[in-house]
């Protein structure tokens, strides 16, 4: 990689950081409201990260490389590591007195929207450092979107781009210009978020905890104010509605939403992912609450409602419980951790798997299985009624391969440091997949990732930020070919 596209990246990271740090005078504003302490910490973060980001922008400002996909990957690694390094920060310089490994975790868990902490007590937290994890994973989601939906299909590593595979003809976009649609990406995400939040102010929160839980639920990020996390609000049933609908909603295309919302564009919910991801989530929630309704003898409207929104919440990355679901039975546990694989739609906030590349590994599967029966039989592989390009075809397979070599890889790493199977397994697969809670009593959804060694945090960190930037992305930077000339 040349000295000048090096020089690039480090400079449009900076200046990334010089916008983190106008960021933190937010919540150093509302520590000063509430009469907190911490306000100092922000402000004094804000000017100590904005000075130094304006220094080293400064300092790499020059002429720009042509681009190219190493360029994206370059730049697209560098603004998430700055994001979660930065984000560090105020939370280093806190009350809390949090140790890097912990402060770092936080932070990589806050910008990736994965929803995992380290931090107990939450409850009687300063406003600000509350207000400023769910700002990091409000950023971070947005960052999702424009990571799924404008980048990674043009590096050709996964990623349903509208441009790429529509239901509609392929010239048919939904502005004409780029800034256009950029613009009503943003005006959409934000008036989710504060559609949410007055939804659950009218359901019952404060106005502290609607802002709060707003941000992080269209983000499907899942840092709440309370260490219980929904289950603050378990007899809520409104509360909890709110939150499985905007979570189920923040786990569609962006795209879609643009032309639904801004083009009223009804044929442009026919994308076939939003139909394998409807239909998985009715499954998971109606076969988990009839489970509970045998079993545990609920009443059934309990049962579906907790249902709904602990496994919305699992499908979609979010990270929310209302209950220990670990608690829930055998069939419920396994249901949940399957439950973790699967993801929302491509071009959302949500991590995971996603609907799509089950819908093309379906296809490749059907078809291979076609061809031991027709051998000479030529098939394409297709989305709904549009053949899939090969690139797509061999980004979904390479995944796929990477996904379960590297679940594998951070499952031993971290029983290296002592973790037993279960904890293990489910603390790799939740990184990857940016679910948050894992399974069993250590960091299942009733406890946190507090009790884990430092060593076991980094590697956590590590994973986060993996399963954030669907592997492939980071991974390539790590490959001699890829700083050849």
């Amino acid at each position: 990689m040349q000295y000048l596209a090096v020089r690039t990246a480090i400079h449009i990271a900076s200046v990334f950081a010089i916008y983190l740090s106008v960021a933190m005078l937010i919540p150093a504003v509302v520590d000063l409201y509430y009469g907190n302490e911490d306000w100092r910490v922000f402000a004094f973060s804000s000017f100590f990260t904005g000075g130094l980001a304006l220094a080293v922008s400064l300092a790499t400002r020059g002429r720009a490389p042509a681009l190219s996909s190493r360029f994206g990957f370059l730049v697209v690694n560098m603004l998430w590591f700055t994001a979660c390094f930065v984000g560090s920060i105020p939370l280093i310089a806190s009350s809390l007195e949090l140790k890097l490994a912990d402060a770092v975790f936080e932070s990589v868990s806050a910008a990736t929207a994965t929803g995992g902490t380290v931090i107990v007590g939450l409850d009687g937290l300063p406003p600000g450092l509350l207000l400023w994890r769910s700002i990091l994973q409000w950023i971070g989601g947005l960052g999702v979107i424009a990571l799924g939906l404008f980048i990674l299909p043009f590096l050709n590593v996964g990623g349903v781009s509208y441009f790429k595979i529509e239901s509609s003809d392929i010239e048919d976009r939904p502005f004409d210009r780029f800034s256009t649609f950029a613009v009503a990406l943003v005006s959409i995400y934000a008036a989710l978020t504060v559609a949410c939040g007055f939804a659950y102010a009218a359901a019952g929160m404060t106005a502290f905890d609607a802002l709060n839980h707003a941000l992080t639920t269209v983000a499907t990020a899942g840092f709440s104010t309370h260490d219980a996390s929904m289950g603050y609000y378990a007899d809520n049933y409104a509360i909890l509605w709110v939150g499985t609908f905007f979570m189920f909603l923040a786990a569609l295309p962006f795209s879609i939403l643009i032309l639904f919302l801004v083009r009223g564009r009804l044929d442009s919910l026919r994308d076939p992912q939003i139909r394998v991801y409807g239909g998985y989530v009715l499954i998971f929630v109606l076969t988990v609450a009839i489970y509970l309704r045998i079993t545990d003898d609920r009443p059934f409207l309990d049962a579906l409602t907790h249902a709904a929104f602990n496994f919305v919440s699992i499908i979609t990355t979010t990270g929310y419980a209302t209950e220990d679901y670990g608690q829930w039975g055998p069939f419920a546990v396994a249901a949940a951790f399957v439950a973790m694989f699967l993801g929302g739609c491509s071009g959302s906030t949500t991590g995971g798997i996603k609907a799509y590349r089950f819908l093309i590994l379906f296809e490749l599967l059907a078809n291979g299985l076609r061809r031991f029966v027709y051998p000479n039989t030529v098939l394409t592989v297709r989305y709904g009624d549009r053949p899939v390009e090969d690139d797509l075809q061999r980004a979904v397979v390479l995944f796929m391969s990477a996904f379960l070599v590297i679940w594998a890889v951070i499952i031993l790493m971290l029983a290296a440091t002592g973790l037993d199977l279960v904890t293990a397994v489910s603390a790799a697969l939740t990184g990857l997949t940016n679910v948050g809670p894992g399974l069993g009593p250590v960091i299942g959804p009733a406890g946190n990732f507090a009790p884990l060694s430092d060593a076991a945090k980094w590697i956590m960190a590590l994973a986060m930020l993996l399963g954030r930037l669907e592997i492939l992305a980071v991974l390539v930077i790590f490959t001699p070919v890829f700083w050849g000339r």
